[in-house]
C-alpha cells in the first residue's frame, strides 16, 4: 500500500530537483542591481555574482562600503551611493543604472538593504521606531522597484526581495515583523502582476544568520535605551525581571545564528540564474524546521509555543 506512494513521492522530488537544476546560459551578458552591499548578504552576493561573470551594479550606503567592495571584486563590478529611504537618491541611482544598461535592460534587482533594530515589546517603542523600520524594509524596496521596473520589464528579468522568517511568523514586537509581512504581500502582488510580462519575482525568507545586523551588542544597546526612556508606569507593569530576561532572550537569539551566510546568497543566486526559480526560498534549519511549520499551525497552538518563551511581566505575577 505504501510502496506506490513512496515511489510517487520519490519521483516527484527527483523531478523537482531536476527542474530546478537548470541554469541560464550567457550570464555574463546580464546586469544585476543589488541594494545594501556595504556588508552582510548584499556584500557577499555582489562578490559571488561578480565571480560568476555577471555585471553587478552594487548600491552602497557609504563611501567606505563601496571602496572596500571594489577592492575585493573585478573591474566589472560598479558601485553607486544609495539611501533607499530618500526618493531623490533612488531616482538618481535609477538614472545611473539606466545609462549603464542601455537597451539590454536590467536582468535582476535584489532588494536586500534592510534594518532590524530595535527588537522589543511594542509598548516600549514609538511611532518613529516603526516608521524608520517600515521606511527601510518596505517603502524603500517599493520605491527602488518602481523606479527600476521599466528596465526589468525590458529584460524580462527577475526581482528578488529579501523578507525573513519573521515575515511568516511574528516572533517579536516592533516594526520588523510588520515590515517583513509587508514585503511578503508586496512580492506576492508583484509576482502576479508581472507574470504576463515575463518577469519572475522571488522572496528570500532567511532564518537567523550571523551578519552585522544580527550583532547582539547593537540589539542589547537598543533595548537598554528603550527601557531607560519608558515611563515609570510601563516599567512597573513589565518589571525589572522581565527586562533582564528579555535581554537574555535577545542575546540568545542573536548569538545562536548560523555563520553559513552563503546559504542565503546561494538562494539569491539561484533565483537570479535558474531557468525555473522558486517563488520562496527559506534558508536556515531554524526557518525550515521551526518558523515556517509553526506559521501553519492553528493560532492557539502557535500562540502557545511562542508565549511560553516570553518572560512573565510583573503585572501578571501580582
Amino acid at each position: 500500500m505504501w510502496l506506490p506512494l513512496l515511489v510517487f513521492v520519490g519521483l516527484l522530488l527527483l523531478y523537482r530537483w531536476y527542474r530546478q537544476s537548470h541554469i541560464l546560459e550567457k550570464l555574463s551578458d546580464k546586469y544585476v542591481f543589488i541594494t545594501g552591499c556595504d556588508s552582510g548578504f548584499g556584500n557577499l552576493l555582489a562578490k559571488q555574482l561578480d565571480k560568476r561573470g555577471m555585471k553587478v551594479l552594487a548600491a552602497c550606503l557609504t563611501e567606505k562600503g563601496a571602496e572596500n567592495l571594489k577592492k575585493e571584486a573585478s573591474s566589472r563590478l560598479q558601485t553607486v551611493m544609495l539611501d533607499i529611504t530618500d526618493s531623490g537618491s533612488v531616482s538618481s541611482a535609477a538614472k545611473w543604472a539606466t545609462d549603464i544598461v542601455g537597451d539590454a535592460g536590467l536582468w535582476g534587482l535584489v532588494n536586500n538593504a534592510g534594518f532590524g533594530v530595535p527588537l522589543s515589546p511594542n509598548a516600549w517603542q514609538t511611532k518613529a521606531h516603526f516608521a524608520k523600520m517600515l521606511n527601510v524594509n518596505l517603502l524603500g524596496p517599493f520605491d527602488v522597484t518602481v523606479h527600476l521596473l521599466p528596465l526589468i520589464i525590458k529584460a524580462r528579468g527577475r526581482i528578488v526581495n529579501v523578507s525573513s522568517c519573521c515575515g511568516r511568523l511574528a516572533v517579536v514586537g516592533g516594526g520588523y515583523c510588520p515590515s517583513k509581512f509587508g514585503v511578503e504581500a508586496f512580492s506576492d502582488s508583484l509576482r502576479r502582476e508581472l507574470r504576463d510580462f515575463g518577469v519572475k519575482v522571488s522572496m528570500i525568507e532567511p532564518g537567523g544568520f550571523k551578519t552585522p545586523m544580527s550583532s547582539s551588542e547593537n540589539h542589547v544597546k537598543s533595548v537598554e535605551q528603550l527601557w531607560s526612556n519608558l515611563t515609570s508606569q510601563i516599567k512597573d507593569y513589565f518589571g525589572e525581571q522581565y527586562y533582564q530576561k528579555y535581554i537574555q532572550n535577545i542575546i540568545h537569539l542573536t548569538e545562536n545564528t548560523s555563520p553559513k551566510v552563503h546559504h542565503v546568497t546561494d538562494c539569491m543566486e539561484h533565483a537570479l540564474t535558474a531557468v525555473h526559480p522558486w517563488a520562496r526560498y527559506s534558508p536556515g534549519l531554524d526557518c525550515k524546521l521551526y518558523y515556517i511549520p509553526v506559521s501553519y499551525l492553528p493560532t492557539v497552538l502557535s500562540d502557545y509555543l511562542l508565549c511560553r518563551l516570553l518572560p512573565k511581566p510583573a503585572y501578571y505575577l501580582r
